[in-house]
């Protein structure tokens, strides 16, 4: 049984930050880091969400459309899909991935106070975006809100960085280039791998039959290079960097390349990840 903490998020690191997947972050975030850490689970929980046949979809923190695209794909031709995300730099490259003709809708919102009617969905789901949120218990609450009774939530979560090694390996770069004031945005993505308190907040937001599942994984990563210049270009953290200034991010992917190959091997690199899903009915 894992050790039952406080469910708390640390806003400082996050919100000022998740407003700014702007520029070129968005495509470094698709291209680079999408291919590695994020399709196969996109896979995983929209195969998940096809099984039930639900005609009324929406997807919170959709990002750049990676599981909107598996969604879409998985889902019968009935189902009406809605993407949402708080950030719109990062809807206009999920945007692109669709024609007109498929039955997709993008608005910006926010997952802690959706902008949708009661009992609008009869499934929601949202993967690797609780994290950000600053306060989780208002977003299952508002998930519940806007399910119908007996509509599926399904979410996902990185576990933590002992079983994610390209945080860990990314935070001691950092800090080596960074010693006394190390961008923290790497820490962030991992703040909620404690399963107690999300199911606590999951029963008390009026769900029921809640099933958790750890997913563990190893990734071959052909070109580590590229995936360290996601990390690095591809989240808030290249906006941290930029704000200290004194060390060229370039350099901080080559070394960050270098670390991960180190410990990791290459040709290819064997990358482990685990994961967190959570699986709830709405009562």
């Amino acid at each position: 049984m894992r050790r039952v903490v406080v469910f708390r998020f640390e806003t400082d690191i996050v919100m000022s930050d998740a407003a700014r997947f702007v520029g070129d972050i968005p495509t470094h975030y698709d291209r680079s880091l999408g291919p590695v850490i994020f399709d196969d689970y996109a896979a995983d929980i929209a195969r998940r969400v096809a099984e039930s046949a639900p005609t009324d979809v929406l997807e919170t923190a959709a990002g750049t459309g990676i599981v909107t695209r598996k969604l879409r794909d998985a889902l019968g031709p009935q189902a009406r899909l809605t993407a949402t995300d708080l950030n719109e730099p990062m809807l206009e490259v999920a945007k692109s991935k669709f024609s007109a003709e498929e039955q997709v809708t993008f608005r910006p919102a926010n997952a802690t106070a959706l902008p949708f009617a009661d009992g609008a969905f009869d499934a929601i789901i949202c993967q690797f975006g609780l994290m950000f949120f600053p306060d989780k218990a208002d977003a299952h609450r508002e998930a519940r809100r806007a399910l119908r009774r007996g509509g599926r939530y399904l979410f996902s979560v990185w576990d933590s960085p002992r079983y994610n090694p390209f945080s860990r390996l990314g935070l001691e770069v950092i800090e080596r280039f960074f010693p006394d004031d190390p961008p923290q945005f790497l820490r962030a993505p991992f703040s909620c791998a404690e399963i107690d308190p999300i199911k606590e907040s999951l029963i008390d937001a009026g769900f029921m039959d809640i099933t958790v599942s750890v997913q563990s994984r190893v990734k071959d990563v052909a070109n580590p290079v590229d995936f360290a210049k996601g990390l690095v270009f591809g989240s808030p953290l290249f906006e941290q960097l930029r704000e200290r200034g004194g060390v060229r991010a370039e350099t901080i992917v080559e070394a960050l390349a270098e670390r991960l190959t180190e410990e990791l091997g290459q040709n290819p690199m064997r990358l482990p990840m685990q994961a967190i899903l959570y699986e709830a009915r709405a009562a």
